[in-house]
């Protein structure tokens, strides 16, 4: 994975983000969680630390995911940045 800095912060996020849109399954009809949940563990094996997310996507339901997958690898080393919007 490549990074660049992100503006004038200090952080170097990934050059290819995890768009969540879809996994909150809101219009884009049905979506597995379990394959939401997948698809973002492997976002992250592969260096992935930028997500793009916002309350509007499933009222919520995609930050749920997010969430829930960041509690699952705590422990890992990797800082990952999330966009979001009210």
């Amino acid at each position: 994975m490549k990074y660049r800095p992100f503006g004038n912060t200090g952080w170097n996020v990934s050059e290819i983000g995890f768009g969540a849109w879809a996994i909150g399954a809101l219009g884009w009809g049905p979506q597995s969680d379990a394959d939401s949940l997948a698809a973002l563990h492997k976002a992250l094996d592969h260096g992935c630390n930028f997500i793009d997310t916002a309350l509007g996507y499933g009222d919520g339901h995609s930050e749920r995911l997010i969430g829930k997958v960041l509690k699952e690898r705590k422990g890992d080393s990797i800082s990952v940045f999330i966009a979001s919007i009210r």
